[in-house]
């Protein structure tokens, strides 16, 4: 079996292509044989009003592609312009490879990649801004 296994909790939401789709009262498993879908778990999305840091900003690009909100090839341009930009402020090798790796995701069409990659960058950007000098 390939493709996305998606194990939800019971009640999780999750979003598929646009359509909101909820769990029973039981755990459960879910294979995604479709290749590009566009899946969200709504627990994991993150409301506009938390737009509030460079990588928030840029994960919400992606996650506006996923739930279909956006345009993909205008939203790619978006996130390459954030990825840049934040290219410019985490200079240390883990960030420079999730950066790249969100990159090549991006360039690639896999907004859901380049999200999760994306993510994986919010503690160290809330180390960095809880540090700075007020």
């Amino acid at each position: 079996m390939s493709g996305l296994v998606l194990k939800l909790g019971p009640k999780e939401r999750v979003l598929v292509n646009g359509a909101v789709i909820e769990n029973g009262d039981k755990r459960s498993r879910l294979a995604v044989l479709t290749p590009n879908a566009n899946i969200l778990r709504l627990r994991d999305a993150i409301h506009p009003e938390q737009v509030n840091t460079p990588v928030r900003r840029v994960c919400y690009i992606a996650q506006l592609v996923l739930s279909g909100d956006a345009e993909p090839e205008k939203a790619r341009h978006q996130i390459l312009r954030g990825i840049e930009q934040l290219s410019q402020a985490l200079t240390d090798a883990d960030s420079r490879s999730q950066l790249t790796l969100a990159t090549a995701a991006t360039l690639d069409g896999q907004f859901y990649q380049a999200l999760k990659t994306l993510r994986m960058l919010l503690p160290r950007e809330a180390r960095l801004l809880a540090a700075a000098p007020s």
